[in-house]
């Protein structure tokens, strides 16, 4: 779902540039950038960036997709490994 947390003029933008970034440095607050009302660019922290390339890096690998896809079929039917299988596992 798409979520903006403020919408600024790209007059106000160029005005107000370095205390943007530096509330964006701080937070995970999305600021869309409109012209003549409508928005046209997103800023987003490089946290942000980074987390959303990651995720859109995961979602275009098939193979991890129908992993997640399989584990969640097994969720759904009950199917669980408990902490020391997995700890088992981890250790062979």
């Amino acid at each position: 779902m798409l979520h903006i947390d403020s919408y600024v003029p790209v007059s106000k933008a160029k005005a107000n540039l370095l205390d943007m970034v530096r509330v964006l440095r701080d937070s995970q607050d999305t600021i869309a950038i409109t012209r003549n009302g409508v928005p046209e660019a997103v800023l987003i922290s490089m946290e942000g960036y980074e987390g959303l390339m990651e995720t859109l890096e995961i979602l275009a690998d098939s193979e991890t997709m129908k992993t997640f896809a399989a584990s969640f079929e097994d969720a759904k039917v009950g199917r669980w490994v408990d902490e020391a299988e997995v700890s088992r596992a981890l250790q062979d």
